[in-house]
């Protein structure tokens, strides 16, 4: 089966890193490729290493050029997709336009990765994107969200509910586990005592995680646990971010928190953890870095925002969004329920993984979705 995926961009968010692990687990019987609107980002060598073509389009929102349009087309005739599968906003509406473009009548899905509570928290430009998503939402034969509450957010701005799919993320959970080298060894790095409390935030920097009211929490947690550390990883996450170094200072955090930016080695970075937060006031669809952090047997504190209630379920704490008071007192309900509970609840937030997001099963599911549409186009 020839499938083009159309996607945004890759610079190593969630919807990238879905991508690539769904690349990686649907090798046999099917022929993928790609093409980045944008430039090749963090995952497009790891795409490449996998054996999977990759096209950028190198399209700059600025300066809109007919040559991108043309390649796509050129692309879309060369490659002779059976499918086309857009991911995030702008991919999506490229896919539609690919599909267009095919020589012969393709299907065409979209992949919708995000809530929407909020529209009018993005930029200009993609704001008018979603708009123009929901007035073309009948056009694809079907519309994947990764959660629930992204699909009723975008069913109530106007997109087909007819459409919708909803397959969550998936997870590799023989790279993603507990692991006590790993957690010794980051430890050894980060110069921190075995028994040091460790909670860690794993986003890169931009407003929808909410950086700030981790922070904040965070200097309330101190007040009570003074011998606890921070661990923030991401894209922009660092002692160059003047707002986060603002917001350490503000909040007593000096010499608390450690910033290390983005990083490549994830997994033993999370195996390091005590705690793992989600601190979102918007936007998130299904969280890669809680279930992550679940599958690491690590308990979570979650703000309810799109399903990451659901996903920790009784695993882990669910707190509104934008509550710092709220965020710290869950961290401080983990921290005295003491080392062996939080073991417990981290186990069990494994299973909850292992049992419903495998890698293998929502691979398999994307495959039954993509065999009966080409079984219904035919």
């Amino acid at each position: 089966m020839r499938i083009l995926h159309v996607i945004t961009a890759l610079p190593g968010a969630g919807a990238e890193m879905m991508l690539l692990r769904l690349l990686s687990a649907m090798q046999e019987g099917y022929s993928h490729t790609v093409i980045c609107l944008k430039d090749e980002g963090v995952v497009g060598p790891k795409i490449r290493e996998l054996g999977v073509p990759l096209y950028t389009l190198n399209l700059r929102p600025s300066l809109p050029n007919p040559v991108h349009v043309w390649s796509l087309r050129t692309l879309t005739r060369q490659i002779q997709p059976q499918l086309i599968q857009g991911w995030m906003y702008h991919g999506n509406v490229m896919a539609s336009l690919a599909g267009k473009f095919a020589r012969d009548r393709v299907p065409v899905v979209w992949n919708v990765r995000q809530s929407l509570t909020d529209p009018g928290a993005y930029g200009r430009r993609t704001s008018a994107v979603i708009r123009l998503g929901a007035l073309l939402s009948g056009r694809p034969v079907a519309i994947i969200y990764n959660s629930l509450a992204g699909a009723q957010d975008h069913e109530r701005f106007g997109y087909r509910a007819d459409q919708r799919v909803v397959i969550p993320n998936g997870f590799d959970c023989q790279l993603l586990r507990p692991d006590e080298n790993a957690r010794s060894q980051v430890r050894a790095e980060l110069r921190l005592a075995p028994e040091t409390i460790l909670v860690g935030l794993i986003a890169r920097y931009h407003p929808m995680k909410d950086h700030a009211n981790f922070l904040r929490a965070a200097g309330q947690v101190v007040r009570d646990y003074p011998t606890i550390r921070f661990l923030l990883v991401g894209h922009g996450v660092s002692n160059d971010q003047p707002s986060i170094v603002k917001l350490i200072t503000e909040n007593q955090l000096a010499g608390r928190v450690m910033l290390l930016g983005g990083r490549q080695d994830i997994p033993r970075l999370t195996a390091a953890l005590d705690i793992a937060c989600s601190a979102s006031a918007w936007g998130e669809g299904f969280s890669n870095a809680i279930a992550e952090a679940m599958a690491c047997g690590v308990p979570c504190v979650v703000t309810d925002v799109g399903d990451s209630a659901t996903i920790v379920a009784d695993t882990g704490i669910p707190v509104p969004p934008r509550n710092p008071g709220a965020l710290a007192q869950a961290i401080n309900q983990l921290i005295e329920a003491g080392k062996d509970r939080r073991l417990e609840l981290g186990m069990a937030a494994r299973r909850r993984i292992e049992r419903e997001f495998s890698l293998a099963e929502i691979a398999r599911r994307y495959e039954e979705l993509y065999r009966r549409l080409l079984a219904h186009q035919n």
